[in-house]
């Protein structure tokens, strides 16, 4: 009886799951599709698990970098001038602007009771500050209560927790800040050096600014720091980053004639631009992993079908079409391809879910750090999932898997019964 029935319809299908399932005269067979199932899946896994932890990276980097420094800086002679809230009145009047707060920023010698280090200091208005979300909700000791205001608020300071782990200071305690731009002397321009006070000590969960950073009242930065009365730029912050070139020339007409206007996207340029290189470039070498692994369903295929050359003349002379017999075997290869592919997908999304108490445990394991802040800046491996890319990887290493199977099926759909049967 001849065999007919709808594409990959049930024969088909039963068919090629008794070519999958393991027999001991095929065990060769059976290792290939052991050792093809595992590729796929740790291919997936791997991919996945990397763009999530880059994407993570960027999406934390960029967030604590934005949430720490401002989106636009404003800077020129009205700034400067004596209608200076003005400017800062119709910079916070732009559609999208949060924040419009006037800064100086500038480097200083810290000196601590147990070592001495260089810190850049940013003098920032109380109220300003307290609008610094990352800043104000992350201070691990101490408050903003009384920054900038009497006698001890004005002469108080805020610092990273790394900063005073480095100096071993504590809130409270005092410290001494060397200003390289003092009152110029017939010898040259002298130092200026203040007593200040630890008021609080910020953790942003970033290095860079953890250990770097310290943050005093603008009333006190401006004589410290020889500004006088003067600011060094506005800093501004909107409601999206990504929105800052848009921005930017509604907020120079609002600063007036010889605006000086910078984004954050000039003045991380080279960093994200690098960031962005290395992500797709890791895409790429990581797609090819994929490519390599599903090219071992072709090994298992080709021996499937030379042990199985018999069966398909019989399927053929009873009445199986050579498009029946494609059917089966890219079903066969294609379901390797694609159990790999879904078991490395939810070993890659439990993974990255899990990417924190993955950390904890192995460096409890080792007792090393295996993420140190000092290298990557942030204090933990981030993993952000990426859901559309997710669905690109495993649409891609399914296609791949499906391709994969054509060479062999399309060997096996030729193969001519009579040829197959002589020798048996």
């Amino acid at each position: 009886m001849a065999l007919g029935a709808g594409p990959f319809g049930t024969w088909e299908r039963t068919v090629a799951w008794r070519y999958l399932r393991t027999k001991r005269k095929n065990g060769g067979v059976a290792l290939i599709s052991v050792i093809s199932f595992s590729a796929v899946m740790l291919a997936v896994f791997a991919l996945i698990t990397v763009m999530s932890v880059m994407n993570g990276f960027r999406a934390e980097l960029l967030g604590r970098l934005l949430g720490f420094n401002g989106h636009i800086y404003a800077q020129g002679p009205l700034v400067n001038g004596p209608d200076r809230e003005g400017v800062i009145a119709r910079i916070k009047a732009v559609p999208g602007v949060i924040q419009a707060a006037p800064l100086v920023e500038a480097q200083a010698m810290v000196i601590g009771p147990n070592q001495v280090t260089g810190a850049i200091v940013r003098g920032v208005n109380p109220a300003d500050l307290r609008g610094m979300k990352l800043i104000s909700a992350n201070i691990k000791q101490g408050s903003l209560d009384g920054f900038g205001e009497g006698e001890y608020g004005g002469d108080m300071v805020l610092i990273g927790d790394r900063m005073a782990r480095n100096l071993g200071l504590s809130v409270g305690d005092p410290i001494t800040l060397i200003s390289p731009s003092g009152p110029a002397t017939a010898f040259g321009t002298s130092t200026r050096e203040k007593d200040y006070v630890v008021g609080g000590i910020f953790s942003v969960g970033m290095s860079q600014f953890d250990e770097s950073y310290v943050m005093m009242p603008l009333a006190q930065a401006q004589p410290f720091f020889g500004r006088d009365t003067a600011i060094d730029y506005v800093e501004v912050k909107l409601t999206d980053p990504d929105n800052a070139k848009l921005a930017k020339a509604t907020i120079e007409q609002a600063v007036g004639p010889g605006a000086f206007i910078t984004d954050w996207m000039d003045k991380n340029s080279s960093y994200f631009n690098a960031l962005q290189v290395e992500r797709k470039v890791m895409r790429l070498i990581l797609f090819f992993i994929v490519a390599i692994a599903t090219l071992n369903i072709i090994s298992g295929l080709v021996m499937l079908v030379k042990n199985k050359g018999r069966d398909i003349a019989i399927l053929r002379t009873m009445g199986a079409s050579q498009s029946s017999i494609l059917r089966i075997f890219i079903m066969a290869g294609a379901s390797i391809g694609l159990a790999g592919t879904l078991t490395g997908l939810l070993l890659g999304v439990l993974f990255c879910a899990n990417i924190t108490a993955i950390q904890s445990f192995v460096e409890w394991a080792t007792g090393t750090s295996v993420f140190s802040a000092d290298i990557y800046f942030l204090a933990h491996i981030p993993a952000k999932i990426d859901w559309a890319e997710v669905g690109g990887i495993v649409a891609i290493s399914t296609l791949m898997s499906i391709l994969a199977t054509l060479p062999p099926a399309l060997r096996a759909s030729r193969l001519d019964p009579v040829e197959a049967l002589r020798y048996e």
